[in-house]
């Protein structure tokens, strides 16, 4: 067959026809040209999602750091540099100073409190038989709430400081005294207005991610563990808390994060105005670049600030996940 393949091919190529097609070459040729396609309709697709992504996104986060190396005040413009003269300015500030560390006591704070808030209401919930779904439901509502409009609603309905106010409302069925909650600095008051509006705005969430946690222990660990007599408290300790520990990571982590970004709750909380918040009694770091940037209109320092601020929450992550393992295989 070899032989008279050749003297065919041959006798084509005297008659000046082409060859002959080897058998496989064809399908390879559709298959290359359905490839191009596939990638074609690909590039087609994604590409206003990467090119805006691009723009909006990676090239934004360069021009901020060129201006955070640039005087700009009033302008977006580049080409007065300066260095790491706003870097200087700005860890010399002591009104920034005071925001970190007001930030890292707000972490402090609101993150074991959100964990075992959270944490208890799974638990809760993974006990429900009937109606799991609702109640899961009627936590994880609030998160689908702006902060913006939750804060707004703690502002003027919750804590507004008036009698017919909700929080003084229910005071008044104790015999308390009504209470400007936002205004009151001693005792600084407003912190109860701040960590509850971040608590029902974050528990549900965290406490639909601990409840995956849980529904993935398997039956027969519960099983065993009551066989053994293992209940209540023992059984938490022992059993729940080690099988939850990836999620628990993973929350703690996220938790972290979204503490050091606060800004809504504490500006619309105490803002009357474009820049009415920098009179308010606490500032987290975000709310001080926030009025640097666009209040003082210095956007070569409140891009300095931005990204001292990205470090810190680099560097709390990797030191989180560095104590607890996060990312490791399971031994």
């Amino acid at each position: 067959m070899n032989a008279a393949t050749s003297n065919t091919t041959r006798r084509s190529e005297r008659a000046g026809r082409p060859a002959a097609t080897p058998r496989g070459a064809a399908p390879a040729r559709r298959r290359k040209r359905a490839d191009l396609r596939t990638w074609g309709a690909f590039a087609l697709l994604t590409a206003p999602m990467l090119i805006g992504l691009g723009i909006f996104k990676y090239v934004a986060i360069g021009w901020s750091f060129l201006l955070s190396l640039s005087d700009a005040h009033g302008t977006i413009a580049l080409g007065d540099w300066v260095g790491l003269d706003n870097y200087r300015q700005l860890l010399s500030d002591a009104a920034f100073r005071t925001s970190l560390v007001r930030i890292l006591l707000f972490t402090v704070f609101i993150v074991p409190v959100t964990f075992a808030v959270s944490l208890g209401l799974a638990l809760l919930v993974h006990r429900v038989r009937r109606g799991r779904a609702v109640v899961r439901t009627a936590f994880l509502i609030p998160t689908a709430v702006s902060y913006v409009a939750a804060s707004l609603l703690w502002k003027m309905c919750l804590f507004n400081g008036l009698p017919a106010g909700i929080a003084n409302m229910v005071g008044g069925w104790f015999g308390m005294d009504a209470v400007p909650w936002l205004q009151t600095t001693d005792p600084p008051l407003y912190w109860i207005a701040l960590i509850t509006v971040r608590l029902w705005l974050q528990v549900g969430f965290y406490m639909v991610l601990f409840l995956a946690g849980l529904q993935a222990i398997p039956a027969e660990i519960d099983e065993a563990a009551a066989l053994d007599g293992a209940t209540g408290l023992r059984k938490l300790r022992r059993i729940t808390l080690p099988m939850l520990r990836g999620t628990s990571v993973a929350v703690l982590m996220l938790q972290f994060i979204a503490a050091f970004q606060a800004f809504d709750e504490f500006y619309n909380l105490f803002s009357s105005g474009l820049s009415g918040s920098a009179t308010a009694p606490v500032q987290t770091p975000l709310v001080y670049l926030y009025n640097t940037a666009m209040g003082s209109q210095n956007y070569g320092l409140g891009s300095a600030g931005a990204f001292v601020l990205t470090a810190l929450i680099v560097a709390v992550t990797l030191i989180q996940g560095r104590i607890t393992g996060f990312g490791k295989g399971e031994e």
